[in-house]
């Protein structure tokens, strides 16, 4: 039995990792898929002050009060970021790292930098997708039930999490056992990115067919890549 702690990324809560964390915990596994501070479920905390920073110190966190070992941490989107940085802070509960579709930045790197995407829904403290934008392309492979599903769930992200350059980490300076999952109808983050993540980190390097979103279009396939 292993622990997975699952880091989703923007726009997103916990929940997105639902069909896959019913895969794990089915197999015996110990998961924990937490909805980071101002997402999902808990997006009325959202405030100024929230960054990629604050968010790590709560996976490392989790990480620590829940006694954790030999954890296998998985980040997606732009939870990538989030991984980096929770990483250097619990490197001895961790065994292993996974970037699904994930946004590995270096320190001064900005996300902008990296992906292109239509302008969203911005407030002083959040950004958003358009519905239209987040039903068109974000989430446009999943079935239509999965869809709407996704759709209803979906929230803005801390504008600081997403936006601010990234913080400064000793993360590259390390050694990592690292699995990059690339998925190939995902045009965002662009594969070249992703291979340089795995050529700094000499990561396995895993490709899907299929979107952004794998564990909710192919749960199964990503599930045998995590185990």
């Amino acid at each position: 039995m292993a622990a997975y702690v699952l880091v989703h990324g923007a726009y997103q809560g916990g929940w997105i990792w639902k069909l896959l964390g019913e895969r794990l915990r089915a197999a015996g596994h110990l998961v924990h898929a937490p909805t980071l501070d101002g997402c999902g479920e808990r997006r009325e905390q959202v405030r100024p002050g929230i960054t990629v920073g604050t968010h790590a110190r709560e996976i490392a966190g989790l990480l620590f009060y829940e006694d954790l070992r030999d954890v296998v941490l998985v980040g997606t989107s732009s939870g990538g970021m989030v991984v980096c940085k929770a990483a250097e802070q619990a490197a001895d509960r961790l065994s292993r790292l996974v970037f699904v579709d994930a946004l590995a930045l270096l320190p001064g790197e900005r996300v902008a930098d990296i992906v292109s995407r239509p302008a969203g829904e911005v407030t002083p403290v959040t950004i958003a997708p358009t519905r239209a934008d987040a039903e068109s392309r974000m989430f446009a492979d999943l079935e239509p039930a999965l869809r709407a599903w996704a759709l209803a769930r979906y929230t803005p992200h801390p504008i600081a999490a997403l936006e601010a350059p990234m913080e400064p980490t000793g993360f590259w300076d390390r050694t990592w056992t690292t699995t990059i999952v690339q998925c190939k109808r995902a045009r965002n983050p662009p594969e070249a990115h992703q291979r340089r993540t795995a050529d700094r980190l000499k990561a396995r390097y895993a490709e899907m067919d299929t979107g952004h979103y794998p564990m909710l279009s192919q749960p199964d396939e990503l599930f045998r890549l995590l185990t």
